[in-house]
């Protein structure tokens, strides 16, 4: 299976974001920062936004079941 594109402008992949946030990434404009890249058309952003929420979210659980 084919990692999904999520920025078609820059080639950024859905695993990349997802790292990205794990790694801290708060927003969007971070994580393209990480794989040194920046929006361009800005259409994926939202998308980005919902992966870095997703990926927020998980680890916050995660962290709450470790306590």
């Amino acid at each position: 299976m084919q990692p999904m594109i999520v920025c078609i402008c820059n080639a950024i992949r859905e695993d990349e974001i997802r790292r990205a946030a794990r790694n801290g990434a708060p927003c969007p404009i971070a994580a393209y920062r990480s794989v040194d890249c920046e929006p361009q058309c800005g259409q994926c952003l939202p998308y980005a936004r919902e992966l870095i929420d997703q990926e927020r979210a998980a680890l916050i659980s995660m962290e709450f079941r470790a306590a």
